[in-house]
């Protein structure tokens, strides 16, 4: 029992450190979650179809979502060790890299957007589907042109975030997304059934509070890190364009690491490292998120109910899932600091405990989540067929969290020692070499109803875990990636 504790359980130390990083980030997607949730309720209130018009476009947006997430972490791989040898300098070149590369991604999937986006809603709705097909087009139709607004101040945010949160500072983050989603719910109060003299305009209002927040978010990011340089210090010079040359990645990382910066743009051996690292990431997050959305266009073929009910599902369970999250967010921060500073075997320790940790806790939270199954569904305004599929959804996902929390943790920790082709075999590659066959086999090839479909798609799941914890279990993950760089 001794040695159990000793190797799964930190002290209070070890816990007050993880709430330090974990709880505002919690706090954060918790906030996000639970005001999508309410934000999705009254777009429910609508009706189906508006409902599920939307959430094939947050779907869709989704895919974009994760493929700037995958080309920041890259980045973020190497400035977490960065930061762990207190080299701002190389902090500041790769929130550069992550500029540049997230502004070409963006320009990308505008186009791909505003000219394809009615073929990809499209995708979703079949003939001799429950429902108005050519309504809950209209309805994605309306949401996704106002949501592109939206996506440079969103991803923008997520560039400044992001390189916050790897340099210690979590609670700035945690406070302009509080603000946001409040925001975006005052918004959506007023405009999606045209409150205190606001037009009434459906989806429409949804998505023009959506947008609103986003601007709002990243003002207040983007003027408190630049307000701040001292602590900040990676801002500092951060636009000042200069000639991309070899040298290396941040000076001596010290007092003369400004200065040392002025010499060039992005170093072009951090360039290298970041994309042989980074490419990886990038390419495993387009292509997994892709396979979540044709996971759920599989589901969509048993009509507009199943693509409801995953809506209600999926919102519900995200609400639960940022315990996962926030401590996948610590293991990637706090492990890749100590591995940053060298210390192997207290990185080895530590994501060990956190990995613990996080199975604990989801074990407990989706437990709650099961018994609470049959009261999310009874919110919307929706049909009872759609509500009895909704809480099978919930309780599926709720029985499967200690599942999904533990590969969660090991993407992450794979991630975090610079083993990003390995992630992207545990990760995409198995969502397209074992999930997407099934569930394209299953969905067209056989009558199975959605739910038991549902659940055979997730058993699948069970080997990924195995093969993570191998993974893990051997060390493959244990590095030092910027001494060279």
């Amino acid at each position: 029992m001794k040695r159990f504790k000793k190797r799964f359980i930190g002290d209070k130390a070890f816990y007050r450190m993880v709430l330090l990083i974990a709880f505002p980030i919690l706090v954060q997607n918790g906030i996000t979650n639970f005001v999508g949730l309410l934000d999705n309720i009254m777009v429910g209130q609508l009706g189906t179809e508006p409902m599920s018009g939307v959430a094939i476009v947050n779907q869709l947006i989704a895919v974009y979502n994760i493929c700037i997430f995958g080309a920041i972490s890259g980045a973020s791989i190497f400035s977490a060790q960065f930061y762990g040898q207190g080299n701002h300098a190389g902090v500041r070149n790769t929130f550069r890299f992550k500029l540049v590369c997230c502004g070409l991604i963006t320009l990308i999937w505008l186009a791909v957007f505003v000219f394809a986006g009615s073929g990809l809603i499209g995708m979703f709705l079949h003939e001799g589907a429950d429902g108005n097909i050519q309504m809950t087009h209209m309805a994605g139709m309306d949401y996704l042109f106002v949501m592109l607004i939206g996506i440079i101040p969103c991803t923008l945010t997520q560039i400044y975030a992001s390189t916050l949160r790897e340099t210690g500072e979590t609670m700035l983050p945690m406070i302009a997304g509080i603000i946001a989603v409040f925001v975006n719910l005052l918004f959506n109060y007023l405009l999606i059934f045209g409150k205190f003299g606001c037009p009434a305009l459906g989806v429409t209002g949804a998505a023009i509070a959506t947008v609103i927040s986003r601007f709002c978010e990243v003002g207040l990011v983007v003027f408190w890190t630049h307000a701040h340089t001292e602590r900040n210090r990676f801002i500092r010079g951060a636009y000042r364009i200069r000639r991309i040359t070899g040298q290396k990645a941040g000076g001596d990382g010290g007092e003369n690491a400004d200065r040392a910066d002025t010499q060039a743009w992005i170093p072009l051996p951090l360039v290298k490292q970041i994309i042989v690292k980074g490419m990886p990431l990038l390419v495993n997050e387009t292509l997994w998120s892709a396979g979540v959305a044709i996971m759920v266009q599989c589901y969509s073929m048993r009509g507009l109910d199943a693509v409801a009910a995953l809506n209600i599902s999926t919102t519900v369970s995200n609400l639960f899932n940022i315990v996962f999250v926030a401590i996948g967010s610590a293991i990637s921060i706090i492990v890749g600091q100590q591995l940053g500073a060298g210390e192997m075997q207290k990185a080895v320790d530590t994501d060990r405990k956190l990995i613990f940790f996080c199975e604990v806790c989801c074990a407990v939270v989706g437990g709650i989540l099961f018994v609470l199954a049959p009261l999310f569904p009874q919110i919307y305004n929706t049909s009872p067929e759609v509500r009895e599929l909704a809480t099978g959804l919930i309780r599926i996902a709720s029985v499967f969290m200690p599942l999904y929390a533990f590969y969660h943790a090991a993407y992450f920790t794979l991630r975090t020692g610079g083993k990003t082709m390995i992630t992207f075999v545990f990760d995409s590659c198995y969502m397209w070499v074992v999930n997407i066959p099934v569930a394209f086999l299953v969905s067209r090839l056989t009558q199975m109803p959605l739910l038991p479909m549902y659940l055979l798609c997730q058993s699948v799941e069970i080997v990924k875990a195995v093969i993570g914890f191998v993974l893990i279990k051997k060390g493959v993950w244990i590095n030092n990636i910027v001494d060279d760089v």
